[in-house]
């Protein structure tokens, strides 16, 4: 999203990621439809809904809500985005901050060697590789943690679990998204474990134990910049804390970085001001 901004600036851009675009799905991909129609993203949506279904002890209530949500195919959806960039893209291990020589640029060590830029973000999640320092390690961080499956299989409903049944401080949901339906679990407790709640659900709804992803969820937001560095996303806390939504503040807040790289490559402002 940061270097779609960039695109026709005449910016030299380079993304780097140690997996291909596309690859390594670890969220279940909803978003209001809003934000796919504005942004172009509508071919990567794959199921639309205007209600959410809320299980708890108690019973079932069905939700109307002001906006329709929509599942996406996060390939796709990286596919389109990266489209409208002019950047280069390079698979690349980003090991942290390299040494600099003084002049400026932020020095990058990557496992294929050193890189320079004078605009650097890191966008790599809650690891916040190019902060410095010992970071934060789960347990012992501000970190919830999700798990899903996503078999093959088809549902009508956009649906919620809040109850003790499966996790004593979190929520499950299943995200039908087309030919495949995602079901998982999110714990905000770092230190209880997801995977049994994750199959309890499964097995209750029922669906197949199929294609596990998850990862580690930021509940807490971080400086978004450091060391002249900028940082977005995960990196930089941008999640709801509650619904442990990532998407929408990544695109958000990876426009509004982008906005402020913009304006400083074409000398409308300083590193610093942005």
């Amino acid at each position: 999203m940061v270097a779609r901004q960039m695109a026709g600036s005449g910016a030299d851009v380079l993304l780097l990621d140690r997996y291909e675009i596309g690859e390594r799905q670890t969220s279940a991909c909803a978003v209001p439809t809003g934000w796919l129609e504005n942004l172009g993203l509508m071919e990567a949506e794959r199921q639309r809904f205007d209600a959410v279904v809320v299980h708890t002890a108690h019973g079932t209530t069905r939700l109307p809500v002001p906006w329709t949500f929509s599942t996406f195919d996060y390939r796709t959806l990286c596919d389109l985005l990266w489209k409208d960039c002019d950047a280069t893209f390079e698979t690349a291990k980003v090991n942290g901050r390299a040494e600099s020589n003084g002049d400026g640029t932020i020095a990058v060590d990557t496992d294929r060697g050193v890189i320079k830029a004078p605009l650097v973000v890191d966008a790599m999640g809650w690891k916040r590789v190019l902060a410095g320092g010992a970071g934060y390690q789960p347990p012992d961080a501000p970190l919830s943690r999700g798990l899903e499956v996503h078999p093959a299989g088809s549902s009508p409903d956009f649906e919620v679990w809040i109850t003790r049944r499966y996790l004593p401080a979190g929520y499950g949901w299943s995200f039908p998204a087309g030919n495949e339906v995602r079901v998982g679990m999110g714990s905000f407790d770092p230190k209880h474990p997801v995977r049994p709640p994750t199959d309890l659900l499964a097995d209750d709804i029922p669906v197949e134990k199929d294609g596990y992803q998850g990862n580690w969820i930021p509940h807490k937001l971080r400086p978004a910049t450091g060391n002249n560095v900028f940082f977005a996303g995960d990196s930089a806390g941008h999640c709801l804390p509650v619904t442990a939504e990532g998407i929408r503040p990544a695109l958000y807040f990876g426009l509004a970085l982008g906005l402020e790289l913009r304006a400083v490559y074409e000398g409308f402002q300083t590193r610093e001001q942005a």
